[in-house]
């Protein structure tokens, strides 16, 4: 394969350059050309394209996205594929999803961890310059030894240190994990790749804020109560933090929303259980935590702006709440699918 490759779009006629290293749809972003995506790992099915000219190679023939309906038309993932040469390309594009950051892939080291809960735990890492990036996004991490990247949510906010936080859950028997849990030390180094996602802090908005978050969906809704604080936001505004866990001991955050001003007047914790039996004395809410939105929230669903993250049930529970059981606009809700 030679070292870069030429590809046009023929939806909008935009051109852009793919470095060797590089994916299709992340050549695009680096460029500032707004390809639809979500997910960046194959997951979501957001960045289908169709080959219109040229070869491509496909990094993951069997992703979990692509029907054999599509392939049978011949459709493709841009987040797995990689031009061979000169391509064009068919595919949809948008203007919001031009990048406000263009993405880089930068070296960084691990400097500190931190257990959050049995299976919760904080990596912290380090890289040349500032860490630019949006409360809510998340960025690709290319661990040593192991094939293909993994996307995880920054917990932080960006900073001139260049910091880069992950609140990332073990997966049993997941080797990026694994390798993050059991064998990277402090001082290791690995590829932050990044940002990505559209599930981002609109501090334009002048609505009050609802973050809702899921297992290891918390660190971009905490990413995005730091943010608003930082931006002043919540000197004349509410922000709602539900946290659903599947037993009391998975419950967790609320330490970090007690570092924010106005905790108890502004920032307001709600944590629910979906399976209090498995913890003594739990009296906190029970259930779903998309079920609780509705007593939890003293408004109207169309007053608020929606952020939320979290496994798939729940972010589509909460599309099927918020867009359809209350007809929420969908310029207030902001999620990024993940699988």
């Amino acid at each position: 394969m030679s070292k870069q490759a030429n590809i046009t779009n023929r939806k909008d006629g935009q051109h852009f350059v793919q470095a060797a290293e590089d994916t299709i749809l992340r050549a695009a972003l680096r460029a500032g050309v707004g390809l639809s995506y979500e997910c960046n790992s194959g997951g979501c099915g957001g960045c289908k394209f169709d080959l219109v000219a040229g070869e491509v190679d496909n990094l993951w023939p069997d992703a979990p996205c692509l029907s054999e309906r599509d392939k049978r038309k011949g459709k493709h993932l841009a987040c797995q594929c990689r031009a061979r040469g000169e391509i064009t390309i068919n595919m949809a594009s948008a203007e919001e999803y031009v990048p406000a950051i263009r993405p880089q892939r930068r070296p960084a080291q691990l400097i500190a961890t931190r257990q959050i809960t049995h299976d919760l735990r904080e990596f912290r890492f380090r890289a040349e310059g500032p860490a630019e990036f949006l409360p809510g996004q998340y960025a690709m991490l290319e661990l040593p030894g192991i094939t293909g990247s993994r996307a995880y949510s920054l917990a932080n906010i960006g900073n001139a240190d260049g910091e880069w936080h992950f609140q990332i859950r073990r997966v049993a028997h997941g080797q990026g994990t694994h390798l993050l849990f059991d064998q990277l030390t402090v001082g290791d180094e690995i590829a932050i790749d990044g940002p990505y996602g559209l599930g981002y802090l609109r501090p334009e908005s002048p609505r009050d804020i609802v973050c809702v978050a899921g297992g290891s969906g918390l660190a971009p809704m905490i990413s995005i109560a730091r943010g608003a604080a930082a931006a002043g936001l919540l000197a004349d505004r509410q922000l709602y933090f539900f946290y659903g866990a599947r037993t009391p001991r998975d419950v967790c955050g609320e330490d970090m929303l007690q570092a924010l001003p106005g905790y108890g007047e502004r920032i307001h914790f709600v944590p629910v259980v979906s399976l209090p039996d498995e913890g003594a004395g739990w009296q906190g809410a029970t259930g779903y935590v998309h079920d609780q939105l509705a007593p939890g929230l003293p408004g109207k669903f169309g007053d608020y702006e929606f952020y939320f993250a979290g496994p798939p049930p729940m972010t589509q529970a909460l599309q099927e709440l918020l867009m359809i059981g209350h007809q929420v606009p969908f310029t207030q809700i902001h999620f990024d699918r993940f699988f």
